[in-house]
């Protein structure tokens, strides 16, 4: 019985990691009144497309799987033509351990940033990470 009783206290602390949730954020932080334009998708889930204004951010909050697989893939373009356009990993679980952090990434006329919070690996301060696409 005393096996049994730990073996929950370890599961239930496992497995409130994984509930705890995490999450993409995506900001324009483009300059000159431009949109921003916005897909991601994983294996089940689709979000947008949706434009987002100048210092408009759109928030996704999920949860983890406990297989260490969850994936987001993002598209971003450039308006007010769309010329310009990034495809990327926007959130990446490296283990089954992981709960994934925060993702926070920011669409700048230079690139896109990116700065992340929590999860196995450790914190990332805001950097760029992606150029445009011409």
């Amino acid at each position: 019985m005393k096996n049994l009783s730990v073996f929950l206290l370890v599961f239930s602390i496992y497995i409130l990691g994984h509930v705890s949730g995490t999450g993409i954020t995506i900001t324009n932080e483009l300059q000159f009144k431009k949109l921003l334009w916005m897909r991601c998708y994983s294996k089940d889930d689709v979000i947008g497309p949706k434009v987002l204004s100048i210092g408009q951010q759109y928030e996704n909050s999920f949860r983890a799987n406990i297989w260490g697989t969850t994936r987001f893939m993002c598209t971003l373009k450039q308006g007010p033509n769309y010329k310009h356009y990034q495809n990327f990993t926007a959130f990446k679980q490296y283990t089954g351990y992981d709960n994934g952090a925060d993702w926070d990434w920011r669409a700048r006329e230079d690139g896109i940033y990116l700065k992340k919070e929590g999860g196995i690996r450790k914190s990332v301060d805001l950097h760029k990470v992606y150029d445009w696409i011409n």
